[in-house]
């Protein structure tokens, strides 16, 4: 028992780095393009933050397997190469009792990943998705930055400030266009501040309703310039519908289980997959951690990665296949995880023939060298 805890801790802790680095790869590659966004005024900062947060599950529930099988690898590849696995082979333990440890700590992490990707992953995409839907209901000007000219060639906003408590927008310039007549009109508006009102008793319709100031609209030249001075204008503001949530991802496994919609179908044995694969890639990794102290722990890490690739690529491939019906749902992603077991099952048979032959010939040698 205090073997198994030895190792469980080495693995664990080394999963636990090896997830935490890639999960940061991955956020800070998230980050950079939200931020973009932000900056372009096509999200605000608050959602920014919380569509991360809200997207961890969803990376960890697929780094997870991929991070245990590495620290395998590293961790059993380390205890070959510093001669600690000698002295466990040496002190009565054997390579299925090994196995058997090794699928212990499999199973602590098949339990982590059963959790995330059972229920808590879909319960953080949907607030996504809810979180995406309330943000699509904002109109432009919530997203605006002060002091700092936003929009697209004719259509630009700009505002000097909020107001602290109100949340009015104080000094506001607008440039737009109207159509008449088949032909686009520039018009531009000044005033001294505009503040966003829902109306409640007209369907939830946004205004944005400006005070004192001025609207030119027309070429500057022209017969057809208006200028017009007002103390209130009221703009009606588009607004795009309630969007209802649909995306697999997003929906509970229990309903994944009574739907019989193909994409959900592939969804859920998506799910199932990145569970299944832990106990099958903690058998190839540890017979592909084996190595010689004179090869380097990363003899063998080249071939068990491809491998890894390769399972995980196959998944990718059967999960779109099944959502487009091109593999019947009852075959699933079962066939690939077969495949990959019979590999792992080949590669521990080939681990154990190779101690059994240094161990039957160990004897065979001793006898020979006592012998004058």
């Amino acid at each position: 028992m205090r073997l198994f805890r030895y190792l469980a801790k080495e693995v664990l802790v080394s999963t636990a780095g090896v997830t935490l680095i890639l999960l940061l790869v991955i956020l800070s590659s998230r980050f950079v393009t939200y931020l973009g966004r932000a900056t372009e005024g096509k999200m605000t900062f608050e959602f920014l933050f919380s569509i991360l947060g809200y997207h961890i599950p969803y990376f960890v529930q697929i780094i997870l397997p991929i991070a245990f099988f590495l620290s395998l690898l590293l961790t059993f590849g380390r205890l070959y190469i510093e001669n600690e696995m000698s002295v466990l082979f040496s002190s009565g333990i054997s390579k299925l009792k090994l196995a058997g440890y090794t699928l212990g700590i499999a199973a602590i992490v098949f339990s982590i990943s059963a959790g995330l990707n059972f229920w808590l992953t879909p319960t953080s995409e949907y607030k996504v998705a809810k979180a995406v839907n309330e943000q699509g209901q904002l109109s432009s000007f919530s997203f605006l930055i002060p002091r700092r000219f936003q929009g697209d060639g004719q259509r630009t906003t700009y505002i000097d400030n909020f107001t602290p408590k109100e949340g009015w927008m104080n000094n506001v310039f607008l440039s737009d266009f109207v159509r008449e007549n088949g032909k686009s009109i520039p018009v531009q508006m000044l005033a001294s501040y505009a503040e966003e009102i829902k109306m409640d008793s007209k369907g939830g319709q946004n205004y944005l309703v400006f005070k004192n100031g001025v609207r030119y609209e027309g070429v500057p030249g022209t017969a057809a310039y208006r200028v017009t001075e007002f103390d209130t204008y009221a703009m009606r503001m588009k607004s795009s519908p309630q969007e209802s949530i649909t995306d697999p991802t997003t929906r509970s496994t229990y309903d994944l289980i009574k739907s019989t919609d193909p994409e959900d179908k592939a969804e859920l044995q998506w799910r199932i997959a990145l569970v299944i694969m832990i106990p099958i890639l903690s058998i190839i990794g540890l017979s592909l951690s084996q190595v010689n102290p004179r090869q380097g722990r990363f003899f063998k890490m080249l071939p068990a990665i491809l491998l890894m690739i390769t399972y995980m690529a196959l998944l990718i491939w059967g999960k779109t296949a099944i959502g487009k019906e091109k593999i019947p749902a009852y075959l699933g992603l079962w066939w690939i995880h077969g495949i990959f077991l019979i590999i792992a099952l080949g590669l521990f048979v080939q681990y154990n023939q190779v101690f059994s032959r240094k161990s039957a010939r160990l004897p065979a040698q001793l006898d020979s060298e006592s012998k004058p």
